[in-house]
């Protein structure tokens, strides 16, 4: 039987933790996606917001960086009474001001992942937790991803946000010691490795 961190009840957790969770991500559309779920996440729970996955790729134009920041007041509007994702307008305006965000990001930094990874010397974090629950809720990397992320005016991107992408996109391993996929993504984190697209 497959071990797994405890976190995960249910079918499509299952499916999202074995296949993606702490996967280190080099990919620019991938790691905005990130960015933009947590950020949807805030309040609710990642389950929710899993459920509604599909909802956003179709309303957020797959995460093209340069389509979701060319949107519109209009956009905005139709995306409030969209049942499909949280309808949310400070987090659905969020998402459009990081795509902007994003854009300097790439231009100043050659991609968004040059940038976050940066942040953790392009190697993710191993950390070592018999149990999820001692996992941080932020760190110092995340403070400071956090403050970088807010000077080129992103939203929705407190420390502890941060922290979850960098879980998220693999930054950081936070696999329980016992779980399955720890020592695959232990090995996919080694310097200059992981995933480029997706």
């Amino acid at each position: 039987m497959t071990q797994r961190c405890k976190w995960v009840w249910s079918e499509a957790l299952a499916q999202y933790h074995d296949t993606e969770w702490g996967v280190p991500s080099r990919d620019d559309q991938h790691l905005f996606e990130m960015l933009v779920l947590e950020g949807a996440q805030a309040g609710l729970s990642w389950s929710t917001i899993l459920n509604k996955r599909a909802g956003y790729r179709r309303a957020f134009a797959d995460f093209d960086i340069d389509k979701v920041a060319a949107f519109t007041q209009k956009h905005v509007d139709a995306l409030v009474a969209d049942e499909s994702i949280v309808r949310h307008r400070g987090k659905i305006e969020a998402a459009i001001l990081n795509a902007r965000a994003v854009q300097q990001i790439q231009a100043e930094h050659g991609s968004l992942a040059n940038f976050v990874w940066s942040f953790v010397d392009d190697t993710p974090i191993q950390n070592e937790w018999a149990s999820y629950k001692h996992a941080p809720a932020k760190t110092e990397v995340s403070d400071a991803l956090s403050k970088a992320l807010k000077h080129y005016g992103c939203k929705f991107v407190g420390s502890t946000i941060c922290y979850a992408f960098m879980q998220a996109v693999g930054m950081v391993n936070d696999h329980e010691t016992n779980c399955s996929c720890r020592e695959r993504c232990v090995s996919l984190g080694k310097k200059g490795r992981g995933r480029k697209a997706g």
